[in-house]
């Protein structure tokens, strides 16, 4: 018996169509647009840029992951990641590590001066957040994570 494949639901075919305001990338752009702009003034006053604050704000959480690693968690070039990280490891922010096993790869590592500076980020950026989700509901936010989850496994090229 040969088993059938779910066919795949055939959206509307243009943007006209949809429209941007029912055009999810447009939207998740424009989200993300306002959150960094909100960031920026607050992170310009500590000397930083959004780039920066973002490498921090990975290595807070995944410390010590190789360069192209780091790269697809912040979502940065690896070119500007390369200029983001010479700036922040020569304020002493993070360091960089030939790897144990393999020279080839460096792993970055946060400083407790660079944790120190994101603990005086974090504010702004957990307040953008909260303010992003006014109105939001719990069950309204797992299911929005559940689906972005969902939408990052089908468009990924990393494991990660």
């Amino acid at each position: 018996m040969e088993q059938k494949l779910p066919e795949k639901r055939q959206r509307i075919s243009t943007l006209g169509q949809i429209g941007l305001q029912q055009f999810a990338p447009y939207l998740m752009n424009r989200i993300m647009g306002r959150y960094n702009a909100t960031l920026r003034e607050d992170f310009r006053k500590q000397g930083l840029t959004i780039p920066q604050v973002r490498t921090l704000a990975v290595l807070s959480v995944t410390d010590g992951v190789t360069v192209n690693d780091l790269s697809v968690y912040t979502v940065i070039e690896q070119s500007t990641l390369s200029r983001t990280l010479d700036t922040l490891e020569g304020q002493g922010l993070v360091r960089r590590e030939q790897g144990v096993t393999d020279s080839r790869f460096r792993h970055v590592f946060l400083t407790d001066d660079g944790r120190a500076l994101f603990t005086r980020a974090w504010p702004a950026m957990h307040d953008a957040f909260e303010a992003m989700f006014d109105d939001v509901d719990d069950a309204e936010y797992a299911a929005l994570i559940a689906t972005l989850q969902k939408m990052l496994k089908n468009i990924r090229k990393h494991e990660i």
